[in-house]
């Protein structure tokens, strides 16, 4: 079934606070393979401008993709996720995510469409902190393959 243009422009609630602990960016520095002390030391953080330990960039996938959860847990957008492949994922930075900050997602979809057979969903979802500030936005396009 094509999925319904009309979802295009659809956001849902914000999501629950999420906490950046130092801890988390540690873990998912060691996991992708960074080794840059800005990820791990607090004094290097700040001796490289920062104000505590910044993630790298595309720790943001830790917040927003449960955040774009709601996009498929929608009875509208009616796609089988048993057929979903990831299609595009990318980060808009505005500035980096730092230990302490306490980050909100909201999720936007983008896009939907059908070609050759296939749905293709582009949600966003916009990362800020608690007080609005802009963070990241995330864009991740979601293809469910056609029968």
């Amino acid at each position: 079934m094509a999925l319904d243009r009309e979802l295009v422009g659809r956001s849902y609630p914000p999501s629950a606070v999420y906490e950046v602990g130092r801890a988390k960016i540690a873990e998912f520095a060691a996991a992708v393979g960074e080794d840059s002390p800005v990820h791990r030391d607090p004094e290097a953080a700040r001796a490289a401008g920062h104000s505590d330990v910044i993630a790298p960039p595309t720790f943001a996938i830790v917040v927003s993709l449960e955040a774009a959860m709601v996009v498929l847990d929608d009875p509208d957008v009616a796609i089988d996720y048993s057929r979903v492949v990831h299609g595009e994922q990318r980060f808009a930075h505005h500035r980096p995510i730092r230990a302490g900050d306490r980050l909100v997602a909201t999720t936007t979809i983008d896009a939907a469409r059908t070609v050759a057979g296939n749905d293709m969903l582009t949600a966003r979802v916009d990362l800020a902190t608690e007080g609005g500030e802009p963070v990241c936005t995330a864009t991740s396009m979601l293809v469910a393959r056609g029968e």
